[in-house]
């Protein structure tokens, strides 16, 4: 290769060359300036004559010609700084007779992306000096991460006709169970993969233990969990784990620490336990421990965050809402990348501390974060259910099959025992339907003031 392309790839020269390309190659602007923005040249004159090209496919759908470009040009005159004018006219006819080599047009096209790369690192470097100084180091992270992943989507998108076949292949949703029949049996068998699954609760209810026991469940069925903390130490979450798969009390599993082992030895999932202090860790803290995990080469088969409201936003919003929104939007995404599901907790508003039955309006916060999940049951439990190790499972919200249903649970705290009743052994789940004033989750174009009961 010649030395004018090999001393500085994206020097003066090149993108004076690449200008041309744009113009000359209709195929190849419009792959270019996909990612390509007019601000990556340098030189304004350049800028002017790129932006040229695009406003005119835009405005009549066609591609312009070097023939055609002067007249283009002259058209926008007074719309260009007199300087940047000259100079662009100047660029124009020293190129028009010049025609690049085809060794030349083929290093500048492969290298194009590389020089949108280049320039976008160097812009968000640029915007990231302001973030250190705010110590916002997750947006830093997005900033670069995004400037280094500049087309590396090749996915142009479901093509209708070609893909006709694809329509027809059965795709697996591969569920994990969550251990209780009765959910299995309304969700197709469990949470499937890129699906978040929530638990909501008041506080001291439970919730933590649901997720182990979701967690544990998930491990009789050889997945590896990867159980994150944000309030509870990894050794106390691991305990629970051992009181729930063996059935020895939390009370006595220090002094049987050799039958616990024995029966969890031959367990084929695996569980790791990651603590991390309250706030402290965001979605993109866990993406990079999950990266890590990958790369060791664990097949990640569920993920528990316990619980998601305690996560730190990845970016500052004016509303905490805003911020829950967005976080339980990252979470069902982790579960999308890593091809499994998701389960977390949300805690209830003060109105569902001694509720019978917690429904959706007893929800803390955002309201918004459950229109995200596919799965949300309530796990309801007063003082005197508490006493009787009694309490109320309530189906919120199921994408995957019916929903408004309770069910009566049997809930054991000193060995994480929870189980799903059927009421007299054979009476199916009672429908549910909220308080009149109960927002629903999708609200209902008319309102009905009729009281409406049934099974499911």
């Amino acid at each position: 290769m010649s030395n004018e392309y090999k001393k500085n790839n994206f020097d003066k020269n090149f993108q004076e060359k690449l200008a041309m390309i744009i113009l000359d190659d209709r195929a190849f602007c419009d792959q270019i300036l996909e990612v390509l923005d007019v601000r990556f040249f340098d030189l304004s004159y350049l800028q002017n004559f790129v932006s040229l090209i695009k406003d005119y496919k835009l405005e009549y759908s066609a591609h312009p010609s070097r023939d055609l470009l002067p007249s283009v040009i002259k058209s926008k005159k007074d719309k260009i700084d007199p300087v940047n004018y000259s100079q662009m006219i100047d660029f124009y006819k020293r190129l028009y007779k010049d025609e690049i080599s085809t060794e030349g047009k083929d290093f500048i096209q492969t290298s194009a992306l590389d020089f949108c790369k280049k320039q976008t690192l160097r812009n968000a470097m640029i915007k990231s000096v302001d973030k250190l100084d705010a110590c916002s180091f997750e947006e830093v992270s997005d900033i670069i991460n995004g400037a280094l992943k500049l087309g590396l989507d090749r996915d142009y998108g479901y093509d209708y006709l070609k893909d006709f076949e694809t329509r027809f292949v059965r795709k697996a949703r591969d569920p994990v169970t969550t251990g209780w029949n009765e959910l299995d049996a309304i969700t197709r068998g469990g949470m499937g993969k890129g699906e978040l699954g929530v638990c909501i609760a008041a506080t001291g209810a439970g919730k933590s233990m649901a997720l182990v026991h979701l967690g544990a469940n998930a491990l009789k069925q050889g997945k590896t969990v990867v159980h994150y903390s944000l309030e509870l130490q990894d050794t106390v979450v691991a305990t629970r784990y051992d009181s729930c798969l063996t059935g020895i009390g939390l009370d006595e599993i220090y002094n049987k620490k050799d039958q616990v082992f024995e029966k969890v030895k031959s367990l084929s999932g695996r569980l790791i336990v990651k603590e991390y202090p309250t706030k402290t860790a965001s979605t993109q803290t866990i993406k990079a421990h999950l990266d890590k995990l990958v790369q060791l080469g664990e097949d990640i088969g569920m993920i528990i965050i316990d619980y998601g409201d305690l996560l730190r936003p990845v970016r500052d919003r004016k509303e905490k809402r805003t911020e829950l929104e967005s976080i339980y939007e990252e979470m069902r995404a982790l579960g999308q990348i890593f091809e499994c599901p998701v389960w977390t907790a949300s805690q209830t508003n003060r109105s569902g501390l001694n509720e019978r039955l917690v429904t959706m309006e007893s929800i803390s916060e955002a309201f918004n974060k459950c229109f995200v999940a596919d799965f949300i049951f309530t796990l309801s439990r007063t003082i005197e259910d508490r006493n009787n190790n009694e309490g109320r499972f309530y189906i919120a919200k199921n994408r995957n099959g019916p929903d408004g249903i309770e069910f009566p649970i049997f809930m054991e705290t000193r060995n994480v025992k929870i189980k799903v009743l059927v009421t007299g052994g054979t009476k199916p789940p009672s429908i549910i339907i909220p308080k009149k004033n109960t927002q629903p989750l999708t609200p209902p174009a008319t309102a009905s003031k009729s009281k409406v009961s049934g099974t499911p």
